[in-house]
């Protein structure tokens, strides 16, 4: 099979030769800087090279963000420029940027596709992810109370742009998947209630799934913390699937699977044991063992490789991942 066969028919639950090999996250500039010292070719540069020197399946994301150039930056992460109603439509002007560039970013590496030669997914911001980018940390959760129009208005603008760029993205092709960078847990659960997102996400995934369902490109939502609570809400407006779930939050692969058994899941490899050993590695694979061979199950590291693991024990975690990829497709 290829790279694009095989992803979807993993997707699909369908059998495959082996599983996908995939670093999602990219990877951490400390991880890499403590690599290099121990003999990673130091001419290597961006998560696509430094993958495929690995020997990893070529996944290509494209990350389209709605804060254009203009956009004045935070300063501090968490900080925000946008209190009211009037300082949206001031600084308005500054998001949503013309797509004028896209069709040459996007569009080679959508040949690469056709070509089987790489697996293409996108990144948009999602609609719990930007609003929060514009108003702050702290205030967002606020403002779901105090400006319920204004967050109506962003998120509505936002979905209309999204479809715009998708249905531009359309035009010259169908990535594989997109995901919606939300983080809207934490290790406790969700950050806002069933009530709030379907009050205020909601309608606007509903606006956007359907016009990825009619691209042919899987909608999945990426969000860190222990998202088992909240994978009914994703279910009902569409979305197939979740990344990256981080074992350190208490999530459960297997009990996801009952909460809704046919939601795809990237990720889940506890990238804590990675630098404690051979037997600690095999050990975590076996515990995900069952669900791989499920189907509907892409495993990665459940985030960024942390600079704590050692480049060889890196290449013991991509020996183990080769076994048990073919493992899990009776290989």
């Amino acid at each position: 099979m290829n790279h694009v066969e095989r992803f979807r028919a993993v997707m699909d639950f369908a059998p495959v030769d082996r599983l996908p090999r995939v670093e999602w996250a990219t990877y951490w500039n400390l991880t890499i800087d403590r690599w290099k010292a121990e003999g990673l070719p130091a001419e290597l540069a961006g998560h696509f090279d430094i993958a495929a020197y690995f020997g990893l399946d070529p996944y290509w994301q494209a990350w389209y963000r709605a804060a254009g150039p203009g956009y004045p930056r935070p300063e501090y992460h968490g900080h925000g420029h946008v209190a009211t109603m009037d300082d949206y439509n001031r600084l308005r002007e500054h998001l949503y940027p013309p797509m004028d560039w896209v069709d040459n970013h996007i569009g080679p590496w959508l040949e690469k596709q056709r070509a089987s030669e790489a697996v293409v997914w996108i990144t948009l911001e999602g609609f719990f992810w930007f609003p929060r980018t514009l108003f702050g940390i702290e205030p967002h959760l606020y403002a779901f109370y105090d400006q319920p129009e204004l967050m109506h208005r962003i998120n509505a603008d936002l979905a209309d742009w999204s479809v715009s760029l998708l249905r531009r993205i359309a035009k010259l092709g169908s990535p594989a998947f997109m995901t919606f960078a939300e983080d809207m847990s934490y290790n406790h659960g969700p950050m806002l209630s069933e009530a709030l997102f379907d009050e205020f996400c909601a309608p606007y995934y509903r606006q956007v799934v359907p016009v990825l369902e009619e691209m042919g490109t899987l909608p999945i939502v990426d969000s860190d913390g222990d998202v088992t609570a909240m994978l009914p809400w994703l279910d009902r407006v569409g979305v197939k699937g979740i990344l990256p779930l981080e074992r350190q939050a208490g999530v459960d692969g297997a009990r996801l699977r009952q909460v809704v058994p046919r939601f795809r899941l990237f990720g889940h490899f506890d990238k804590m044991v990675m630098h404690r050993g051979e037997a600690a590695i095999r050990s975590e694979f076996e515990r995900l063992l069952p669900t791989m061979r499920q189907g509907g199950f892409v495993p990665s590291v459940d985030h960024q490789t942390p600079p704590g693991v050692s480049l060889e024990q890196y290449r013991t975690y991509l020996r183990l991942l080769w076994e048990y990829t073919e493992r899990a497709a009776g290989a």
